[in-house]
């Protein structure tokens, strides 16, 4: 998956960060207030993106050992479910489509 939110909501905080930094330091009241009023916002979720990012890393560093057979006791199952899966998926299209019902009237 793409690194680009993480990066593009980092810059944003950051150069929020900036301007507020400025904005203090310049005596302008009215950008100093909305560029801290949107700070914690863009702060937050770019540590929630960070956090999302790690997780991601360590569950692929995950499945590759998995992949490469380090630990067989756990990647045997996901193969047999999957195969499993297929197995009934071929099964129902070797049955071909259902059939109609009878033009036929049930007696009541």
């Amino acid at each position: 998956m793409s690194q680009r939110p993480l990066v593009l909501v980092t810059g944003l905080t950051v150069g929020d960060y900036l301007l507020w930094n400025w904005s203090l330091n310049a005596n302008h009241a009215a950008i100093a207030l909305v560029s801290g009023l949107t700070l914690p916002p863009l702060a937050l979720a770019t540590l929630c993106l960070a956090a999302l990012a790690v997780a991601r890393l360590l569950g692929n560093a995950a499945g590759r050992r998995t992949i490469r057979g380090e630990r067989p006791g756990k990647a045997a199952p996901v193969r047999a479910r999957r195969s499993a899966g297929a197995l009934a998926i071929e099964e129902a299209a070797a049955q071909g489509p259902p059939e109609e019902p009878s033009p036929r009237k049930l007696a009541a």
